[in-house]
């Protein structure tokens, strides 16, 4: 038992240290200086990649001057309502986490103030890790103007780094998905999850009584487990 309390220990400090999504392109030596907490980063020009923390995942967006940011996110309410006023107003985090379910999303214009959302914001970041030089800055922006409105979404194939990534470098890819999944296989890898989700079949079918579903899950996703790690 004191193995398994250790074991789910170890997996939610590795999910807050990522927290969940976070990307950990530099260390803490090559990282661009920090715009005081909610205000704008000095000197941003148009193209610039642009990074503010969330709660539990970074989000993306591209400058585009003016004080305006480009972005991709989840958005519920598009599907409501065609009243561009009220579509335009800032997203809360219920119109995006219902967005994230519903898998709507909008690559959209706003502030640098509603972007940020509060938090501070990081400048070009990947520059110092992604091998492909990033395109000119006027062309990384039209790229991102060009992807203006609907746009299908996916938390883990398809989402802000993704559009962020492609604009300014001319691929889609996101850290927060790779090692989302580097934190999924050393889970699956780690033998103590065998004897966890074992336990827990046996005590579903304890509460549940014995049948075929709870019988065949207890055998087979410890299994799998097993053989995959």
């Amino acid at each position: 038992m004191l193995q398994l309390l250790t074991f789910l220990v170890e997996k939610f400090s590795l999910l807050y240290k990522f927290k969940l999504f976070e990307p950990s392109w530099l260390d803490g030596e090559n990282r661009e200086p920090r715009a005081p907490h909610g205000g704008p980063p000095p000197a941003l020009r148009r193209g610039d990649l642009l990074e503010v923390p969330r709660t539990l995942f970074t989000h993306f967006g591209i400058y585009l001057g003016d004080n305006k940011v480009a972005h991709l996110i989840p958005d519920i309410l598009p599907v409501f309502t065609d009243d561009n006023k009220l579509v335009g107003s800032v997203i809360t985090n219920t119109r995006l986490i219902l967005g994230c379910a519903y898998r709507c999303a909008t690559v959209r214009v706003d502030t640098l103030e509603d972007f940020a959302y509060g938090s501070s914001i990081l400048v070009n970041r990947m520059d110092h890790a992604v091998k492909t030089q990033p395109f000119s800055s006027d062309t990384v922006a039209r790229r991102a103007e060009k992807l203006l409105g609907a746009f299908p979404y996916s938390l883990l194939w398809n989402n802000c780094e993704h559009f962020v990534t492609y604009c300014r470098y001319g691929s889609a890819a996101s850290r927060q998905t790779e090692q989302f999944f580097e934190c999924l296989k050393s889970i699956i890898r780690d033998q103590r999850s065998v004897i966890f989700t074992s336990l827990l079949g046996f005590i579903s079918i304890a509460y549940f009584g014995l049948a075929p579903a709870t019988t065949v899950l207890t055998i087979l996703v410890p299994f799998t487990l097993w053989m995959a790690g």
